[in-house]
């Protein structure tokens, strides 16, 4: 779930268990870009006859050997083989001043291939997002608090941001420059607790699924069909949230629609629950059920289901699943949205500075789907499968700087011909298989 994946990314980096709860920094965000301390020390030479010194013939070939010191077996993909990283402290533009705090990230991206997601400006070094952010925290450990959190983005992923639940150029659906480009106010809301209790009023990123919008907080330069493409990203009206114990956290409240700004663009229940069923095992589920948008007559209602686990496997690997359900239909009972998705994504840390990871995507679109097709009275046959792989990195050059090369390979099943007649074209040139390659950098302050 979007609200516990940077306490998720904080246990990993401590060794602890992953834990459900709200975000510091990005507040509704998702797992940042790992990094582990891996206490590890680097590969050395010494007496392997010496205590606790262990030694590998086959990293130098020689009678002596390579020593190593709780590196495993002495292979480069044990944690702390590579030697040791120095990232700095982390710098601050703004810092924080008496509980508020004002920071934000300038990602700069390039791809040479389209996606019907965020990147769909190939072969062009674009600023996707230029973020700047002001929060104030609560903290209830003293009483009652109120506190809150704007965002602002400007950059290509702006559009993609905006509240375009409500195609009336209303709050900041206006906010374009060119075709590409815009700004966005994706979140603004104020935040109040006491004790185990805590609620939230405005307009916030969605606690559904795992990916997110704010680059800092997804491991991967592009994103999930699933994500793009059945989850909402924000919401306006009012969410609580429920502390029970360290190991569960309940959600609930109502929101007006999906992506909507402050307009109402339907009804609906949001809400979950957190529970950290093992020290390295916790799992998110989270559902919103009603009326999902109300704009130019559309009425799609239904539900969304989201679960996803998160799997420490070892000091050093981690795992998480996530499926989301989608079932729409419009006033009249006619389908707009039935999707399934199953995402699984695989973690690896080799140092404080390099992390490896993997995602495949699973996501499929049934037949009587018109909400994806630009011609509502087109009636497709068949279903329609999307499968992605994605592989990439995390490198760390500095503490506020991330590197994220990655190459993905992408490939549909289903009746592509019929696909183009519905203004459906999920690859490029309406091609059933597709690889890119991508890179950006972020950098924090």
């Amino acid at each position: 779930m979007k609200l516990s994946k940077l306490a998720f990314l904080a246990a990993l980096c401590s060794g602890a268990a992953i834990s459900g709860g709200s975000a510091a920094s990005t507040a509704w965000g998702q797992l940042p870009l790992a990094t582990i301390d891996s206490g590890v020390a680097q590969v050395s030479y010494c007496d392997c006859a010496q205590p606790d010194c262990g030694c590998d013939t086959a990293i130098t070939g020689n009678s002596n050997g390579a020593c190593y010191d709780g590196c495993g077996s002495g292979s480069l993909f044990d944690a702390g083989c590579l030697g040791d990283c120095e990232l700095g402290d982390p710098c601050s533009l703004f810092g924080e001043c008496r509980g508020f705090t004002v920071g934000g990230w300038v990602q700069v991206g390039y791809h040479d291939s389209n996606l019907i997601l965020f990147n769909s400006r190939k072969h062009e070094a674009q600023v996707h997002q230029a973020w700047v952010y002001a929060e104030k925290e609560i903290d209830t450990s003293q009483g009652f608090d109120i506190g809150g959190r704007i965002d602002y983005v400007y950059g290509t992923d702006g559009q993609d941001t905006q509240a375009f639940g409500i195609d009336n150029d209303h709050w900041d659906n206006q906010w374009d420059n060119g075709a590409d480009y815009g700004h966005a106010l994706p979140q603004v809301y104020l935040e109040a607790g006491y004790g185990d209790w805590s609620a939230i009023v405005g307009h916030f990123y969605t606690i559904i699924g795992y990916e997110v919008v704010p680059a800092p907080d997804n491991f991967f330069y592009s994103h999930a069909y699933t994500m793009y493409n059945s989850e909402p990203f924000t919401h306006t009206g009012a969410l609580i949230t429920y502390n029970v114990s360290e190991d569960i956290d309940f959600y609930g409240g109502y929101v007006l629609g999906w992506d909507s700004g402050f307009e109402d663009n339907g009804d609906a229940f949001l809400g979950g629950s957190s529970v950290q069923l093992t020290d390295d095992v916790n799992v998110t589920s989270t559902t919103t059920i009603g009326r999902f948008a109300d704009n130019s007559g559309g009425n799609e209602r239904g539900f969304l289901s989201s679960t996803v686990a998160t799997v420490r496997l070892t000091e050093q690997l981690n795992y998480v699943f996530h499926t989301d359900y989608l079932d729409t239909e419009d006033a009249n009972g006619n389908t707009v949205r039935d999707t399934f998705g199953i995402n699984q994504y695989l973690f690896r840390t080799l140092s404080d500075c390099v992390a490896l990871g993997a995602r495949f995507e699973w996501w499929n679109v049934e037949a009587d789907s018109r909400g994806f097709y630009d011609n509502a009275d087109f009636d497709l046959s068949g279903d329609y499968d999307i499968y992605a792989l994605t592989l990439g990195a995390n490198l760390r050059p500095h503490a506020n700087v991330v590197v994220r090369p990655e190459i993905r390979w992408d490939w549909v099943d289903g009746d592509r011909n019929r696909l183009a007649l519905a203004d459906f074209e999920i690859l490029e040139d309406n091609d059933d298989q597709q690889t890119t390659f991508g890179i950006d950098a972020i950098l924090l302050f």
